[in-house]
């Protein structure tokens, strides 16, 4: 059973700063691209972040690029959103998924095979 598990999520000051982490289980880490994606209250699910299979590669959504990082540990089983100068409209749930390492659909939704539960994340001004 596969399963994707985000911890770090809470309240911060706009310009403050977080760390988002996913555990993954059930399924063989290195073979897949992870994703990290937000919802906010009344919006669609939207692409924030994904690194490739070996870490060789990442992206960013253009409303994150400067501020957030994406990192993973394939020995841990573990990826990470490191989240800097958050801003009021960075609020949402934010949820990582995993995508099979041969596609490349990596910013649409439909494309991720597992997600995590979500985990809140409110920033005040």
């Amino acid at each position: 059973q596969v399963q994707l598990v985000e911890s770090g999520g809470g309240l911060v000051q706009a310009g403050g700063s977080l760390r988002l982490s996913c555990a993954a289980s059930g399924l063989t880490f290195r073979y897949f691209n992870m994703g990290w994606f937000r919802q906010a209250p009344g919006k669609e699910r939207e692409f924030v972040a994904v690194i490739t299979w070996n870490g060789g590669r990442t992206d960013y959504a253009d409303s994150v690029k400067g501020r957030f990082t994406i990192s993973r540990d394939n020995a841990k089983k573990t990826v990470d959103l490191q989240m800097n100068s958050l801003r009021p409209e960075d609020t949402a749930v934010y949820y990582c998924a995993a995508i099979d390492w041969r596609s490349t659909g990596y910013y649409d939704t439909r494309s991720y095979n597992y997600w995590g539960q979500g985990t809140q994340i409110t920033v005040s001004s």
